[in-house]
């Protein structure tokens, strides 16, 4: 992958995000091909806040979103977000956006956005994790496992789809322990590979893109599975839920650290938190979704 193809491929992901405005509070996205049949629930869901921050005063920020995946999206058709003004206040901003593709709902979010004021102040302890650049990137990782996946071309696709966002594991990645549970806990390190425009939203959307491709290894690793793209379970997110407390670039090194506290009746939860490089907690993160063993 060279420094060409990802400036092409975040050129690539930020189109996607630049919404075509069609009528005052009704905004049009298109879809990339992911390695399932369905669109990826991290670009539905940063469309999602793009289109709700359109209708916000540049001064509010968001600081939480809850989402809901009601229906797989068609990657070949477009997808329409209609944003509900719910209420203006002096500080916070309410927002409801409905997808909709071929006439129904496929997913759903609620978001909050609030002017910036002083308050009280504590967080907790970053976890330890190696340096990003000690770390191998996907181009150089992903190769070792080839054998491991089910279709060999699956190495290339999941380096192709990563190619706008650097994201590099800390920690064993599900497909690098299959049959050999391990603690519920995951860590990657991200940042887009390219320079951003200093747009507080965008940096937020993009950081929801990102925060639906890792947040149900640790689901995983509990049970020695190594995913959809391995074979041995299916899964798809079910709900998303964000809260942004400081501020932070995406194109800048990102800690997201991942744990599952609980997997049952079909469904793995994940929460987890993404750090900035200096110390900063910016972001936590809970998402459920459904993780079942195929049937013979």
């Amino acid at each position: 992958m060279t420094e060409l193809d990802e400036n092409e491929a975040l050129t690539d992901l930020l189109d996607l995000l630049d919404l075509e405005q069609i009528e005052e509070n009704i905004f049009r996205g298109t879809s990339r091909q992911s390695l399932v049949p369905r669109v990826f629930g991290g670009q539905v869901a940063a469309q999602a806040l793009v289109a709700a921050g359109r209708t916000v005063p540049a001064d509010r920020t968001a600081h939480s979103l809850h989402s809901y995946f009601l229906r797989a999206g068609d990657p070949g058709a477009p997808i329409v977000y209609s944003v509900d003004r719910i209420r203006d206040g002096r500080s916070f901003t309410t927002r409801r956006v409905v997808a909709v593709q071929h006439g129904q709902p496929i997913f759903h979010l609620s978001a909050s956005f609030q002017t910036y004021e002083e308050g009280l102040d504590h967080q907790a302890a970053m976890p330890a994790a190696p340096d990003p650049e000690s770390l191998p990137t996907a181009a150089e990782s992903l190769p070792l496992y080839r054998d491991v996946f089910r279709d060999p071309g699956t190495v290339e696709r999941l380096v192709a789809a990563r190619a706008a966002v650097d994201l590099r594991y800390a920690t064993t990645p599900p497909w690098g322990s299959v049959g050999k549970p391990v603690e519920p806990r995951s860590q990657v390190w991200f940042r887009t590979g390219g320079k951003l425009a200093d747009d507080p939203l965008l940096h937020t959307c993009l950081a929801t893109y990102v925060s639906d491709m890792t947040l149900l290894d640790s689901v995983l690793l509990a049970h020695g599975r190594g995913g959809w793209a391995v074979g041995d379970v299916v899964g798809a997110s079910l709900d998303h839920a964000m809260w942004f407390h400081r501020p932070f670039r995406a194109d800048e090194w990102l800690l997201y650290d991942q744990e599952s506290p609980s997997s049952a009746a079909g469904r793995g939860l994940g929460q987890a938190r993404i750090w900035t490089r200096d110390g900063r907690l910016a972001v936590t993160v809970i998402q459920e979704g459904v993780v079942r063993v195929p049937r013979a």
